[in-house]
């Protein structure tokens, strides 16, 4: 086995966005990233090893305040929204938008975790060129 991932293995091509929001498969991987990274970061803050999972309630917000509820169709419950943030996160990371460093970096400028991760999706919108409207 290739000890080097290769996005290009684990990603279906998405044409759109909205694809990726939409992906339950990069959700359930994202899942598993935004937990490390967010351990990670709570980590460095307090100085020792902490293992922490992130809401679901503060990953949909989190979509809300970074504008990419629009982008979702228009009925979407609150876990969807949550893969979606999931999702777009663990892509992100997995095609070289942004590092893992990145993430904890920008999580970590933040005390209120909903704005951090609101925070963070913008960045990666930004860095995709994701135009808001």
């Amino acid at each position: 086995m290739d000890p080097k991932i290769k996005a290009s293995k684990l990603l279906e091509i998405h044409e759109s966005l909205e694809g990726v929001l939409l992906d339950k498969d990069l959700a359930g991987l994202g899942d598993t990233y935004v937990n490390f990274v967010y351990s990670l970061m709570l980590s460095c803050k307090l100085q020792r090893p902490t293992g922490a999972k992130v809401n679901n309630r503060i990953l949909a917000e989190a979509v809300k305040r970074s504008g990419l509820r629009r982008m979702l169709p228009r009925r979407v419950d609150r876990h969807d929204r949550g893969n979606a943030a999931e999702a777009l996160i663990v892509y992100a990371w997995l095609i070289g938008t942004v590092s893992f460093e990145d993430c904890i970096e920008i999580l970590g400028q933040s005390d209120d975790i909903t704005e951090a991760f609101a925070r963070l999706l913008r960045e990666i919108e930004k860095r995709l060129g994701v135009a808001h409207e």
